[in-house]
């Protein structure tokens, strides 16, 4: 019967592997996973940055190579594994496989081919729906929706080619592994944030919107990768390489020099604009880890109420204290960098940048507060579920 299924994901399929697959060694695909993500993450990062200090330029930019290269060479790697497992003789690479259409290969490879080819699809697309609309700075675009959706193909199949690994080696193999899969779901965590980027302003902060953003996704990242790789603290060390992404890149962008293309001008800039300081998300992470210790016997529902509880408790207490500080002239500065104004916002709306809004009511900020911790454990028990089901891959 499993064999009429375009995909076999059947219980042997996902089970045990031979033990003649067993892995002594980080495959060189591995490898090119990382390379392709990194690329990726690096990419998109300096688009946006790009948008913002130059504007809308030619496809060629540095920023957009990048990350087509990423997509490209993730595209090439599994394509490859795919038809090597599909057509070699190697008995340990098909024991370690799955079958698709008659193809045999990891899972994560049917997914990162896939992913790899709607990122080079979307490039094309993306270079006409500018030129014939000259929108700029959107992120949600329709070309966009698909190179998002080719990035995540890229992202999870190859999180899930670590994992399979992950799960079959032995030794310092796995322990490299539970390394890159941390270091992934960081990378992970870097582009999530990317994505909700224009609700997680400092100025935001004091705003019921700003932990309902916040408490869809992250909870689900932090919890499913660090219950996956089996780290106590595997998600602080998540959330430490979001951290130290988002802080190397404040500090380093500035240091290139760069003015804007596309007018009107309405800022004058002179360097890279970085996304600014991260958010302090290392605070709830480590709050996860600690609570994660103690409830590691109840029941899972119990676990997403404390994890979910303790996330948004420590979002608030951290969050909401060190935005007064972000949105203060103490912060305009090369460490902070808060002083960052994209080149299309006028001085009229500056305000916008250093000022709260209006405070919500009062009823209006609890029940927005009670969605993001309803958000939060939902996220949390999904985010548990999910690190289980990957503790089981090795295909």
């Amino acid at each position: 019967m499993a064999e009429t299924l375009p995909l076999d994901l059947s219980a042997s399929a996902l089970g045990s592997a031979n033990t003649a697959s067993r892995v002594s060694v980080v495959p060189w695909h591995v490898w090119s996973s990382a390379i392709s993500i990194s690329s990726i993450t690096f990419g998109l990062y300096w688009d946006i940055s790009w948008h913002m200090t130059i504007g809308r330029d030619t496809f060629w930019t540095p920023a957009h190579l990048a990350v087509q290269f990423g997509g490209i060479l993730a595209a090439i790697t599994c394509t490859y594994l795919i038809f090597s497992t599909t057509f070699g003789d190697e008995v340990a690479a098909k024991d370690a496989s799955v079958g698709v259409w008659g193809f045999r290969g990891p899972l994560g490879a049917f997914f990162t081919a896939w992913g790899g080819v709607m990122m080079v699809t979307s490039a094309p697309f993306d270079n006409w729906w500018h030129n014939a609309f000259g929108l700029d700075v959107q992120i949600l675009s329709p070309p966009h929706f698909v190179l998002g959706l080719g990035i995540n193909g890229v992202v999870i199949g190859s999180t899930l080619l670590v994992i399979s690994q992950m799960n079959r080696a032995q030794g310092a193999a796995k322990d490299t592994l539970v390394r890159l899969l941390l270091y992934f779901a960081g990378l992970q965590l870097v582009l999530h944030m990317m994505l909700v980027y224009e609700y997680s302003y400092p100025s935001s902060m004091h705003n019921a919107t700003f932990y309902r953003v916040l408490s869809i996704g992250v909870p689900l990242i932090l919890i499913a990768f660090a219950r996956a790789a089996g780290h106590k603290w595997g998600s602080t060390i998540i959330a430490a390489i979001y951290t130290a992404w988002m802080i190397l890149t404040t500090w380093l962008f500035p240091l290139f020099p760069a003015t804007p293309k596309l007018g009107p001008v309405f800022t004058n800039v002179t360097h890279m604009l970085p996304l600014g300081f991260p958010v302090l998300l290392i605070v709830p992470a480590l709050a996860l880890d600690l609570v994660a210790q103690r409830v590691a016997e109840k029941r899972q529902w119990t676990q997403a109420a404390v994890a979910g509880s303790a996330y948004l408790a420590a979002l608030l207490g951290v969050c909401w204290p060190f935005s007064i500080f972000l949105i203060s002239p103490q912060a305009q500065n090369w460490f902070f960098g808060m002083a960052s104004i994209p080149y299309f916002v006028p001085p009229s709306a500056y305000h916008f940048f250093y000022h709260f809004p209006d405070p919500q009511t009062t009823a209006a900020f609890a029940a927005g507060v009670a969605i993001a911790w309803g958000s939060a454990i939902v996220s949390s028990r999904i985010g548990i579920a999910l690190g289980d089901v990957m503790r089981k891959l090795q295909r």
